[in-house]
């Protein structure tokens, strides 16, 4: 959890986009593998499948701050691969993309801690929104939108570990973080055998 503190503004940034990425990670803790592929809601996101969109979004924001330039791929095959990141293949278990994704968030948020908010950078093209050039942009507008992209997964998150067995996410984050009991907060405790117990 993100205390008050007086941060400069690139610290803030980084710590406030580790806070969601705290939230998406800890909604996994002590599910079973069926629990983390379930979808108890109308959409079709499950726990699994945010922290697989998740990582790709930590990868695509690392090369994003590493320079690298953005490609959108807009054709049929290119969207079936977006939407292919919202959902758990066959193959993957949701304790192999925990891996990938701890390795991903520590790249990242190096990579944060060395970026400057007030550099100039291109925004790319985003053809879903109207914007069919790239656009000039400060580095800190593309990392609130960090922010404001992870925090919405973050909500997601949280509204369906609720739905699978009641515990909402900031009770997980405090319980990984080893927060002591007190009148507002109790520990959650896993089942043996489920993911992080």
């Amino acid at each position: 959890m993100y205390a008050p503190a007086l941060d400069d503004e690139i610290t803030s940034l980084t710590r406030y986009i580790d806070q969601q990425l705290d939230a998406i990670r800890a909604a996994a803790y002590g599910l079973t593998e069926e629990q983390a592929r379930a979808t108890p809601c109308r959409s079709e996101l499950s726990i699994g499948g945010l922290l697989k969109h998740t990582l790709h979004g930590m990868r695509g924001a690392l090369g994003r701050l590493r320079g690298e330039a953005a490609a959108h791929d807009t054709s049929e095959a290119g969207v079936a691969d977006y939407l292919a990141q919202f959902r758990l293949a066959e193959d993957e278990t949701t304790v192999e993309v925990l891996a990938a994704w701890d390795a991903a968030r520590a790249n990242l948020l190096a990579a944060l801690a060395d970026a400057d908010p007030g550099a100039e950078v291109l925004a790319p093209a985003e053809p879903w929104h109207g914007r069919f050039e790239p656009q000039p942009i400060h580095l800190r507008f593309y990392l609130l939108h960090q922010v404001e992209e992870f925090a919405r997964h973050a909500g997601h998150a949280d509204i369906i570990r609720e739905q699978l067995d009641g515990v909402a996410v900031p009770a997980l984050v405090l319980t990984v973080e080893g927060a002591p009991a007190n009148p507002f907060f109790t520990p959650y405790e896993p089942a043996p055998g489920t993911i992080g117990a």
